[in-house]
């Protein structure tokens, strides 16, 4: 399953239109574009980030959450050192600690369940601590 390793987000947004089963009318109404680049949109690998928010809205789905799982996934924070701002004032929050969700420690038991990788390669791909990937596979594993 790939799909915070590469993410389309036109397709993504259709796939949600679909499922919602939103009238492409109220969609042109609400944006204030003509079918034509609506259908553009879905075919857009990235869109900027106040089209998105509204998208968002208009199908109450956050898909800016597909982004943040991409890189708590394939991109962990550097430490505060690394980044040289470590000690000095900032305006913008500082994470520390990456903030598993329920769909990440989905996606990553089920990667073992299923077999796609092996407990060490997910331990080695997403740097997630042997203990705790042993114990989401234990608390979370499916029931048969």
């Amino acid at each position: 399953m790939s799909l915070y390793k590469d993410i389309h987000i036109g397709k993504l947004i259709k796939i949600r239109v679909n499922e919602a089963d939103i009238d492409i009318l109220r969609i042109c109404n609400f944006f204030n574009l003509n079918a034509v680049e609506i259908e553009n949109i879905y075919n857009q690998p990235s869109l900027d980030s106040e089209i998105l928010l509204r998208w968002s809205k208009l199908l109450e789905y956050d898909f800016f959450r597909l982004y943040s799982q991409h890189l708590i996934l394939y991109s962990p924070p550097a430490s505060l050192k690394q980044t040289g701002i470590s000690g000095k004032k900032h305006s913008l929050p500082i994470f520390k600690k990456n903030i598993y969700t329920k769909e990440v420690i989905d996606f990553l038991v089920e990667l073992v369940e299923s077999g796609d990788k092996t407990i060490k390669q997910v331990i080695e791909d997403y740097r997630i601590p042997k203990t705790t990937l042993h114990k989401w596979i234990d608390k979370y594993k499916k029931k048969y």
